[in-house]
């Protein structure tokens, strides 16, 4: 089913989701893969559409199954990261004449940092749960961060940066690896394909698959990055991005990753100070727990940027 509170516009997303699953298809059988496990296939309903709307006017649509696969919520295997950080990138590659313009824009500002932090920031103002005055040192990073937080924005404005045909939710679990090999066989999850940056695209990734703590961890000293697990994916991202991405997107990577993680840390703080309307909680204080995971996160980042950048600068 489609979520209808997050996606206003449902038949716009499987319209994404259709276009650039045949354009990947093609690309696929093209270089003599197998389409059937290596892109989504789209069911059509008895009409022919590529969903179908019941009685309640909720969505629902369906994929073919892809067998001899797994979906991981954490990384099992240095290689397999090392394959989805290759998967990830080659997405982006086979999707570079994709023309974009068709492309509808799902959740508007999806990711435009600058724009969350002016929300947050309004949020914090307003304290519709009264929940401000025991979050102070928590607000406090993101005032010193914004200025960092909207600088990509900033240079996607400017020229500086291009847009992409980007995933926009690479977490880990949405890779398929096949069982066999354990080659990364299959990039999952489509409904947010829209324009948007590669760097944001790497950075979410690194976000989740490369932390040492789970996203909600309340122990903050477990919380970091981990260099090995960054270099895996950093190697396979960068082996299918190579003569795709621009020297500005190169150099940015590593900027794309703590920005992302700088965004969604203000998102759950943002859903903590407004009452916990938007993430589904599990506890009281879930959103808070999410937001402090999330800063001592981007601050070990931060710590971390040159090896970080190193890194990326071997592989390139």
């Amino acid at each position: 089913m489609i979520n209808r509170y997050v996606f206003k516009q449902p038949e716009l997303v499987m319209a994404n989701i259709c276009a650039v699953t045949d354009h990947l298809r093609r690309k696929t059988v093209a270089s003599g893969g197998d389409p059937e496990r290596e892109v989504l296939t789209v069911i059509p309903a008895a009409d022919g559409r590529s969903f179908y709307v019941d009685s309640e006017g909720e969505y629902w649509r369906m994929y073919n199954f892809i067998s001899g696969a797994t979906t991981y919520e954490s990384v099992v295997s240095p290689d397999h990261l090392k394959n989805a950080g290759y998967a990830f990138g080659r997405f982006q590659t086979l999707l570079a004449d994709f023309p974009i313009d068709t492309l509808h824009d799902t959740i508007p500002d999806f990711h435009n940092t600058r724009k969350r932090l002016d929300d947050f920031f309004a949020a914090v103002e307003a304290d519709a749960a009264g929940r401000v005055a025991d979050v102070a040192e928590e607000i406090e990073f993101f005032r010193t961060h914004r200025e960092l937080a909207s600088s990509l924005q900033n240079m996607l404005e400017s020229g500086e940066l291009p847009l992409r045909v980007t995933h926009n939710d690479t977490k880990y679990n949405n890779i398929m690896i096949d069982d066999a090999t354990g080659s990364a066989l299959c990039v999952l999850d489509l409904d947010t394909v829209m324009p948007g940056l590669s760097v944001f695209d790497y950075g979410d990734a690194i976000r989740f698959a490369a932390a040492t703590a789970p996203e909600d961890e309340t122990d903050l000293e477990k919380m970091g990055l981990d260099m090995a697990l960054f270099e895996q994916f950093t190697a396979g991202f960068v082996s299918a991005t190579t003569g795709f991405l621009s020297k500005a997107e190169m150099e940015h990577m590593v900027t794309g990753a703590i920005v992302i993680t700088i965004e969604l840390a203000s998102r759950f703080l943002l859903d903590h100070i407004n009452g916990d309307k938007y993430f589904r909680i599990h506890r009281p204080g879930h959103n808070l727990d999410r937001a402090r995971a999330q800063i001592a996160l981007a601050r070990d980042m931060e710590r971390k940027l040159p090896q970080m950048r190193a890194i990326v600068e071997k592989y390139i």
